[in-house]
């Protein structure tokens, strides 16, 4: 069975704050407040132990409030291998309102030489040939831009499969090392950062996703938000959608969308399938407040309705 361990280095417990509708410069009065631990891998993490995948979460948090991190874990049966620090993890603020998420992230931990190794090194003992690596998130002040690029190299020479959901020059650094990540899911905005020109269109998405493959990334998935997902391998390209539905909260369905990924994966299952399933995690999460699954059944009953177009071919 794959072993599957999430790394968040840069953790938040998101504050979401509900309005009617955002008018910027005016007062408004939220109809209520939540909070959620939060953070790519702990989100991916969490959807996953929804689905009811066993998985590692280890990343870096500050002792001052990581209980409430420490209470998803056990909620969740999250197997809990995060570095304490000192200090507090940050707190992002989410505006949910007019069925769209306004972000304001703060700046996390400053985090020391000898603690950036540490998790290095942490993360390596927790990987074998069986695992399945999700890197996930920006990189608090004090971690090197080459992080990823290191650790992705690393970990590929052990064997153990990665996939990377970052952005701006950690990503860069990744996608410019030696040997690249196993899978990357970056959205529009992120992939024409790295290629640095405009990709406006599917055949622009997908030469530059090619690219990356033909340098030895296996799969290549860019999130078009409500417009679905392009997945890319050398031998298929398929952009799959589902329907406009409900929207509770966008906050983690990119996260959900890199769960299904994992998840299908772990069942070593073909592009289409993958494709569906991610979709299906990603659609099921909007209906949900924070990084939560519904019922399995309600997931693989989207499953079914994800409209999948294989290149050149009409929507079916």
């Amino acid at each position: 069975m794959t072993r599957i361990v999430t790394l968040t280095l840069n953790p938040a417990i998101d504050e979401t704050v509900l309005l009617e509708r955002l008018r910027p410069g005016h007062v408004h009065r939220a109809s209520g407040v939540v909070f959620h631990p939060g953070g790519k891998g702990v989100n991916v993490a969490s959807c996953l132990a929804d689905w009811g995948l066993p998985v590692i979460a280890t990343g870096i948090l500050g002792r001052g409030n990581a209980g409430t991190f420490e209470a998803l874990f056990t909620a969740k049966h999250i197997t809990d291998a995060f570095l304490r620090v000192a200090g507090e993890t940050r707190t992002n603020i989410k505006l949910s309102h007019d069925g769209e998420t306004t972000d304001i992230n703060l700046p996390g931990l400053r985090i020391s030489h000898e603690e950036s190794t540490r998790i290095f090194e942490q993360t390596l003992a927790l990987a074998d040939e069986n695992t399945l690596v999700v890197l996930g998130g920006s990189l608090p002040a004090g971690i090197a831009e080459n992080f990823y690029a290191g650790l992705t190299m690393t970990l590929r020479e052990r064997g153990a499969r990665t996939l990377l959901d970052t952005s701006g020059i950690p990503l860069t650094r990744a996608l410019q090392a030696a040997q690249l990540p196993y899978c990357i899911k970056p959205n529009r905005s992120e992939l024409e950062f790295y290629a640095g020109s405009t990709l406006n269109s599917d055949e622009s998405l997908i030469a530059a996703a090619r690219q990356l493959i033909t340098r030895g990334v296996s799969l290549v998935v860019v999130s078009l938000g409500a417009e679905g997902a392009l997945f890319v391998t050398a031998g298929e390209v398929l952009r799959a959608a589902l329907p406009a539905l409900r929207v509770t909260s966008t906050v983690g369905a990119g996260d959900a969308m890199v769960a299904g990924i994992v998840a299908a994966l772990c069942e070593n299952a073909g592009l289409e399938a993958t494709a569906r399933l991610a979709t299906a995690f990603a659609t099921a999460k909007l209906q949900q407040a924070g990084a939560n699954l519904p019922a399995r059944q309600n997931v693989e009953k989207l499953c079914a309705q994800v409209q999948i177009i294989k290149q050149g071919e009409s929507r079916q």
